[in-house]
């Protein structure tokens, strides 16, 4: 079955604990109705940094990742239908970029 990477975009990081126990549980939530599909679940990420052939840039370019999971679906409208749970979505502070994962053969 095909992979498909979730690239998350915005967001924030709670700091009360309250949000932060809100947060887990819609995001754990989430991950629980995609069951079998959840291939690896990620985790948010740091600060991007944009290397290309004229040097590296540290401030994630115009739209810098928050965070990647992995899940498997059989096709990309699968896979976006899936995406459109995501908390951020749901909530309205972020976006999900969705792309099919190409293996190579080595």
């Amino acid at each position: 079955m095909p992979q498909f990477l979730f690239v998350y975009h915005g967001g924030h990081t709670p700091t009360d604990p309250a949000e932060i126990e809100a947060t887990m549980a819609a995001w754990g939530a989430w991950f629980q109705n995609m069951g079998d599909a959840l291939d690896i679940p990620g985790n948010p990420v740091g600060q991007s940094y944009t290397v290309s052939d004229s040097g590296v840039v540290d401030n994630g370019g115009a739209n810098p990742a928050s965070g990647f999971t992995v899940i498997k679906a059989d096709s990309i409208d699968v896979a976006t239908e899936m995406a459109k749970g995501c908390p951020m979505v749901v909530n309205g502070s972020g976006s999900v970029e969705v792309a099919e994962i190409h293996p190579i053969e080595m």
